[in-house]
């Protein structure tokens, strides 16, 4: 399968539409200043959630910094952000190639793309937002020694969602030893990257935040939960489900304490799951709000 860091991006739009904790959104809402609004985003993708603040009213009027390492995200924002908006009722004003106006009658937003690494981003010393977005991204970094680095790029909010915390479930089960052996391997994998990260992120974030003199206001669970009905995946699920077990082909694929032969069968029989319509996934993870 051909595979795209995009598409799988956007694949997952209706994952995280899901699992984003609406009390921990409801928090940020009425924490929010006055508009308009001064955002940053790390990690920012491809900009599905700028479209989700647009499409929930969460914003109207921002100014919204989205930053990235990938060029391959950037670009696609770049021609993907405009087409958004325009299906969507909006008017796209060009600034120039990485900048953008979307706007109608009640909504007012300057887009502007970076690409770059964040930490190189921050040593720029940009200005300091009114809020601070990291999302699916704080779990890839070394914490919490990045944390006071990532919160000079706000005045005083984060929004720190789907930080991975420990749990992978997938049913129906083929072999429970090897099923467990394998979601055991996976997790030591993002335990041991050499640019950091942690299995237990979500957890930790309690204890992080706390540490670097922090304020949570908001805390709360927000799991992937990706199954099918009548033997169908909602949206672009399926693709979804094919892109995680890639990434679990990717990291124990070589793996010494896993048999070659066994585990190539386990994700035979795992993308059969999916094309059938049997397959379910559930990855546990945690959303905050934060005072900085």
């Amino acid at each position: 399968m051909k595979y795209s860091f995009p598409r799988y991006l956007l694949s997952k739009q209706s994952v995280d539409d899901r699992a984003l904790n609406k009390d921990v959104l409801a928090a940020l809402k009425v924490s929010l200043p006055e508009e308009p609004l001064t955002i940053i985003e790390v990690g920012g993708g491809i900009g599905t959630m700028l479209t989700r603040l647009l499409r929930w009213e969460v914003i109207a009027r921002a100014e919204y910094t989205l930053v990235d390492e990938m060029a391959e995200n950037i670009k696609f924002a770049r021609e993907w952000l405009p087409e958004w908006a325009r299906e969507n009722g909006l008017e796209i004003e060009a600034i120039n190639a990485s900048e953008f106006q979307i706007f109608d009658a009640r909504r007012d937003v300057h887009v502007k793309l970076v690409q770059a690494d964040v930490f190189d981003f921050i040593a720029q010393k940009p200005e300091p937002a009114d809020l601070l977005i990291a999302h699916a991204f704080l779990d890839l970094l070394p914490m919490p020694e990045r944390l006071p680095n990532l919160f000079t790029l706000t005045k005083n909010l984060a929004w720190l969602t789907v930080n991975f915390d420990g749990v992978t479930l997938l049913e129906p089960v083929i072999d429970p030893d090897l099923d467990a052996k394998i979601e055991r391997l996976y997790h030591e994998t993002m335990d041991t990257r050499p640019s950091g990260g942690d299995s237990l992120s979500g957890r930790h974030l309690f204890g992080h935040l706390k540490q670097v003199g922090a304020e949570i206001e908001a805390a709360g669970s927000s799991d992937w939960v990706v199954y099918p009905v009548d033997g169908q995946y909602p949206a672009d699920e399926a693709h979804f489900l094919q892109i995680i077990l890639r990434f679990f082909e990717e990291s124990l694929g070589k793996h010494p304490g896993l048999d070659t032969t066994a585990f190539a069968d386990w994700l035979k029989k795992r993308r059969g799951q999916i094309e059938r319509g049997e397959l379910v996934y559930i990855a546990h993870q945690m959303d905050f709000l934060a005072k900085v």
